[in-house]
């Protein structure tokens, strides 16, 4: 049980049959676009949103391996008609976006509590080889409806992780990915590429970020070393938001051939549910955790960390504010990463 460092991805993911629920969102993207390098049998996009499956075909159009399925984790019989067939699952289906959680808190509890109890039943139901939940900083200490509904999610997988061996079950826990759906980066590029100006919340708020492609291989990794019921929170590093505008501003201003100096920068106070800072881990939860070099673990077994000593426990939680900060420069650096002219 003290080897989370090792291990194959082929032996995972070569020849294998994955489902990807919220399949056509960014995170299901990217690890379709992950996944394809490891040669799976098929990979499913199910999704209950028609327009994105048919955008998601035209991306991945030259795949045969990929599947198109419409339907909604809500739908109990909907997911059996799906999961029977599939050997991995990335539960990535969720309703994401705090205002609207805050305005409609049962549409989120339907999704993101019931939705992945069906998820979790059907999983078992057909004996699914591993089923990976995607949560977020959002879930730790939640003053939100969408964070308390994924906290609840993560607690029905933790729950049934020590009901059954089959599926090996494990949650994958991150910030925020730059450029992503409903990402402050899109609504910084909309609002340059309008004039201006952009509007921030709290220019002190901090949030953890990282890029598509390196949440996604992160995500792999932590899907072939679960055991059973773990917590992999991703090592991520942090942005000012205040910083993240005005590099946000610079980049693209010179992306889109716009005067920086017409660009005004307008804070507006922050919005309900938002905190001033993110945690991706508590410090109760620290105190069970093991440190990898791209993770901390938290193992809700406590006794199977006797064999990894070798590792060094965290001392408190994990805070955005507390966490190594991006400059401006590296923040257009990455930037640069996810815009080609």
């Amino acid at each position: 049980m003290n080897d989370y460092v090792s291990g194959d991805y082929n032996s995972i993911f070569n020849e294998a049959k994955i489902l990807i629920t919220g399949g056509t969102g960014s995170i299901g993207l990217e690890l379709t676009k992950a996944l394809l390098s490891h040669k799976p049998r098929s990979i499913c996009l199910f999704s209950n949103d028609e327009n994105s499956l048919f955008e998601a075909r035209m991306i991945f159009s030259k795949y045969k391996e990929v599947i198109y399925k419409l339907g909604d984790v809500r739908d109990a019989k909907s997911v059996e008609r799906v999961i029977k067939d599939y050997d991995i699952v990335f539960h990535a289906a969720a309703l994401k976006h705090v205002t609207f959680c805050e305005e409609n808190p049962y549409e989120a509890i339907s999704t993101n509590i019931l939705g992945t109890q069906n998820m979790i039943d059907c999983a078992i139901k057909y004996g699914i080889e591993k089923f990976v939940f995607i949560s977020t900083d959002k879930a730790v200490n939640p003053i939100s409806v969408m964070g308390a509904t994924k906290l609840l999610g993560e607690k029905l997988v933790i729950s049934a992780s020590k009901l059954t061996n089959k599926p090996i079950f494990s949650i994958v826990r991150f910030g925020n990915v730059l450029a992503s759906r409903g990402s402050v980066v899109l609504i910084f590029e909309r609002q340059v590429k309008e004039g201006g100006p952009i509007t921030v919340t709290n220019p002190e708020m901090t949030r953890f970020v990282m890029l598509p492609s390196e949440a996604a291989q992160l995500v792999l990794r932590a899907a072939e070393l679960a055991k059973s019921g773990e917590i992999f929170v991703l090592k991520m590093r942090a942005v000012k938001v205040g910083v993240l505008a005005e590099a946000c501003k610079e980049f693209f201003c010179k992306f889109y051939g716009k005067d920086e100096r017409t660009i005004k920068i307008v804070e507006i106070g922050s919005n309900v549910g938002e905190k001033l800072h993110e945690e991706l881990m508590t410090a109760s939860e620290a105190l069970n955790s093991i440190e990898t070099e791209h993770f901390y673990i938290i193992n809700p077994h406590p006794e199977r960390l006797m064999s990894s000593q070798q590792y060094p426990t965290i001392e408190g939680g994990y805070s955005s504010d507390k966490a190594p900060s991006l400059s401006k420069e590296e923040i257009i650096a990455l930037l640069s990463r996810l815009y080609t002219p």
